[in-house]
Formats: C-alpha cells, structure tokens, sequence
C-alpha cells in the first residue's frame, strides 16, 4: 500500500479521473474505481494530497455498504485485490485498500430509505458507546483563558475540552450563540434562486430520444451550468421522479427544496436553479450579510402570497416578464401548495436577469428545458452556508482554542462527500492528539 494522488492503469481504458477517483472500464458491466489521496476544495485539486485519505474512504463505503446491504440494494461485486481481473495484479500496490469492482449503475438511496439509514447509523454510534441527544440544542460554550472546557444544551454543561461543531448549512441560532461566545466568522458566497419542474416523460425523450421509455433505462437527469459577468447560474440537486418540498426553519417564510424517493417514479422531474451570490452583494458590516439576505428573500416570497404557500410561475411568463395567471401541463408537487404569480419575485433582480439570461440558453442544452409550460417555484436560498467559522492551521476555531468547526455548516465543505472528508480530518486532529504514547 502506498500513497496514490494519480494512477496510470494501461490494462484497462481510463473513463474519468475526477476530483478524488480514477475510474476504469473493465468489461460491458464492471467498472475499477480508486479512491485515491487527492485533495480538492468545490472544483479546485490541492497539489498537497492527504496520505491514505483514499484508503479512509474507500473503507468507510465498504463498511456502510456491507451494514445496509439488508436495506439498500448496492453496487459492490468485489474489493479484494487478489480477487481482481489477473490484468491487474501489477497493480496491486497502488490498489490495495482503495478500490473496488463495482457493477455499472447509478446508486440511488431515496429518501424515503435514507431514514432507515440515518436510524442505523445512529444505532451504531450508541453501539460503540456514544450518546444521541434529541431536542438539545447547542447554546453556548465555556472558556478558561481562550480555551475550551464545556459545551452549554440546553442548560446543561458538558465538559470537555475539544468539541467538534459539524452543524447543517441553517443552524443560524447556533451560528449566532458561538459568535457571541467569541467564535471568528466570515461572510461566504452561496447561491440563490428557484426550483425548476418538467415532465419526467418530456425530459426522458430530450435526453434518450427513440429509447425513451425503454425499462432498462432510469428516469433522465441532468447537470448545467452557466457563467456570464462574473456569476455562474447552474442546476443543483437534480431530482428525477421527484417533488419540491417545504424547507423554511423560521415563521412566516417560504424556501423550498427538492428530493426524490427510491423508486424515482413521480411525475414531475425538478431541480434547483440557483445564482451565485458573493459577500459583496449583500455586506452590512457584519458577518451575517448573507443570513440576512436569505431571511429577506424567504420572508418576502410569504409576504408575496400571504401564506405558506410558494409562488409559482410558468417559464414562458416568467421569460416574458409578466404573472402567470393559469397554470399549464406542468402540475405543481409543493405539497403546501401554490400561488400562481411570479416565482422569482423576492430574489435580488441580478439573480432574476441571470435566471432569464440563462434559461434559454439551457434550453439549447436540454430540448425543451425552457418550454413555455416548465413551472418555477421559489425561493431556494439555502444552497450552501452564508458563513465561515474561521479556522486555524491547528483546525481551532480563531477565538476558541479546542473548538473545531468542521463540515458544511462550518463553511469548509460543498457537498455530503466532502464534508465526510473534513470530518475525517477533524477526527484524525484529535486522534493524533490523543493517541497512547
């Protein structure tokens, strides 16, 4: 075993060498994925890479698979190196531990499974002597000359003297209390805009042609992407069969979402389209700018229908600029319900021309995906976290030594598998701290 940032595999044709995996194409139904020690920030490769992160990875997948095996069908045909195509047997130092033979397929867990998993990852951590503690919310911290000695929940304070602060992307309460508890942060770009519906049926045949329909394959999805005056307009959890959803967490907002259960089978096709939104478009001196544009926007698009009911706005007007008064072929999934109007409404009227810019030129992407009956729903504000705890070398959040912020909500991660790898990394910190002599 040995560290891998790049592997050069002539036996087989490489297919991909994404951020972190090299993927190969064994034969019509296998495919070699390595998971190698490269490091990447959102789209950027570090020349640094992290030792045996791939290995951590790998392993981590393997472990999970193999306990939800009896709950999610998985992809997983072999990760034993000796077992691997003779072909690769020089290989197999590189190899080793980090990667695998793998069905062709696209994994999909679905939500309505997703619970189940939660439940056993918890299951697990009580296992191996953690605790789980529902209804407690984090309140504050306790400090000795800069360093940390308890977490405050609730009234109740835990001593320690390392914590790790691995909140999601809307915990503004939590946000608030470790800020006034001396935690440094800083204001961080996300995005903005609306949710974005089609006919699954209509988009299987945009994007499969003669073959759409044919049993064998999925329901159709899609990735796009736009950049134009220093902005990028781009579509964000695609969910195919799926339905948009009600995600405000404060009263008298609106914000919706997306998701998908297992079998995909919904009617309607959504995903996000989102604008990016930097620091500069929304300073006020603090560095909850962007937490209070989100508020501004959510609050606006309740205030826009007088309920918790979403707006929502034919693509056709909404490229025309007018309300939509009727809806078309298009049904709505928002299971709160809708108001006919303008979707877009309550954004800033940069995102709102980037959305009007952008549609049309997906459009020519995607036959149809700017389709006058294409429905919008808005807004979607909570893409990614509005702030940063700012970090130092040591991972210690400035202001609080033993505090380490990790994660998503943190500001250091963009996605489910790269918060994974800071939380490896946050683990590893105290890990070698705390090792036996």
């Amino acid at each position: 075993m040995r560290i891998t940032t790049k592997t050069e595999i002539s036996a087989y044709p490489l297919l991909s060498r994404g951020k972190v995996r090299d993927i190969y194409d064994i034969d019509d139904k296998t495919l070699l994925i390595v998971t190698t020690d490269r490091m990447s920030a959102f789209d950027v490769i570090m020349d640094k890479p992290i030792p045996y992160k791939g290995v951590i990875l790998n392993q981590i997948t393997l472990f999970w698979m193999k306990k939800f095996a009896h709950l999610v069908k998985n992809h997983l045909i072999e990760s034993d190196v000796d077992k691997f195509p003779a072909a690769l047997a020089p290989y197999r130092e590189e190899l080793e531990g980090r990667s695998v033979l793998v069905k062709k397929a696209k994994p999909h867990v679905g939500t309505d499974i997703l619970k189940d998993v939660v439940r056993e990852m918890r299951r697990e951590i009580v296992k191996n002597g953690g605790e789980v503690h529902f209804r407690t919310a984090l309140t504050g911290v306790s400090l000795k000359n800069g360093a940390l000695t308890a977490v405050r929940a609730d009234g109740m304070d835990i001593p320690c003297e390392r914590a790790i602060i691995a909140v999601g992307h809307s915990a503004r309460d939590t946000f608030l209390a470790l800020h006034e508890n001396g935690v440094y942060f800083e204001p961080k770009a996300f995005s903005v805009g609306v949710r974005i519906e089609h006919l699954q049926s209509e988009l299987d045949r945009a994007l499969y042609g003669k073959f759409a329909g044919h049993p064998l394959l999925p329901p159709a999805e899609y990735n796009l992407s736009r950049r134009a005056d220093g902005r990028a307009c781009y579509s964000f959890c695609m969910c195919p069969g799926g339905v948009v959803v009600a995600a405000q967490s404060e009263q008298d907002t609106v914000v919706t979402n997306g998701m998908s259960y297992h079998a995909r089978s919904g009617k309607n096709a959504n995903a996000a389209l989102a604008v990016s939104v930097d620091p500069e478009d929304f300073e006020n001196g603090t560095p909850f700018g962007g937490v209070a544009l989100q508020r501004q926007i959510e609050h606006a698009a309740y205030a826009q229908t007088g309920s918790y009911r979403a707006p929502c706005q034919r693509v056709g007007d909404f490229l025309a600029d007018r309300p939509t008064k009727s809806l078309g072929a298009v049904e709505p999934t928002y299971p709160v319900g809708v108001e006919p109007g303008r979707a877009a409404a309550s954004l800033p009227d940069f995102a709102q021309t980037m959305l009007r810019d952008s549609l049309p030129y997906f459009g020519r992407k995607i036959r149809g995906y700017d389709a006058a009956d294409a429905l919008l729903t808005g807004p979607e504000t909570r893409t990614s976290s509005p702030v940063r705890m700012k970090r130092g070398e040591d991972l210690f959040g400035l202001g609080i030594a033993g505090l380490i912020p990790c994660g998503e909500g943190a500001g250091y991660a963009g996605g489910i598998m790269s918060a994974a790898v800071d939380g490896i990394r946050a683990a590893f910190r105290i890990m070698e701290e705390y090792k036996p002599e």
